[in-house]
């Protein structure tokens, strides 16, 4: 489903280079962390992967379609494919759990009807259907967490992407947001997870990818933080 072919990505100005010579498949619902140090390179892979940049050298395929050749009318689209879920969360803070949610199916034009619908749902997947009404602030970090993962996955994504999920959560929680992304990822999700979270690498026992200095260095299934 995605495929990196001899990618490699140089920022303008720099030297040495932000990932050198990746070369790897992931297989769509595949459950996947992406680990290394700050400035290994985890940041890049991701604005790639939402084609924020496009690589110096080689090519990035999702489920055959090259990256570089989507247009920019086409782009849009292709990001509504992908569900980003941020550290800091990203929630809009004048708006309800239930209006955060819907925000992404407005965002593409959902009529209100299936938003109806739809949202109550994800939220009761979640774990939140009863504080739909209440606003970001009034909710625990684990809690605000589990609204920006109901507004990456209300549009049904083929991907999902996390970036630090529990960097700001306490064990517990953090606990909980795993075994929730665990959950989407058995519904066919292919997640995508870059973290320092070691304890919880190496309890899933996933498939880990190791960047080093833009160097992919260790790819393996069931395999531990290194």
């Amino acid at each position: 489903m995605i495929d990196f072919v001899n990618v490699s990505m140089q920022y303008e100005g720099e030297e040495g280079y932000a990932l050198k010579d990746i070369n790897l498949s992931i297989d769509q619902g595949e459950f996947v962390f992406l680990v290394g140090k700050s400035g290994a390179g985890k940041s890049t892979f991701i604005k790639l992967l939402l084609r924020e940049m496009i690589p110096t050298e080689g090519t990035i395929t999702i489920s055959g379609t090259d990256l570089d050749k989507i247009s920019d009318r086409k782009l849009p689209f292709y990001r509504r494919k992908i569900g980003v879920v941020f550290q800091d969360y990203k929630l809009l803070e004048n708006r309800t759990v239930f209006d955060n949610v819907a925000f992404a199916m407005e965002a593409v034009q959902t009529d209100p009807k299936t938003i109806a619908r739809i949202v109550p749902k994800i939220l009761s997947m979640v774990g939140l259907r009863d504080k739909s009404r209440k606003f970001p602030e009034s909710l625990s970090g684990g809690e605000q967490q589990r609204v920006a993962i109901a507004r990456s996955i209300v549009n049904n994504p083929r991907i999902l992407i996390c970036d630090e999920p529990t960097g700001n959560l306490d064990p517990v929680t953090s606990s909980g947001i795993m075994n929730l992304l665990l959950d989407i990822n058995k519904l066919g999700t292919t997640v995508i997870i870059a973290t320092h979270d070691i304890t919880m690498v190496d309890r899933l026992r996933k498939r880990v990818l190791s960047l080093q200095k833009g160097q992919l260095v260790g790819d393996r299934v069931g395999g531990y933080y290194n």
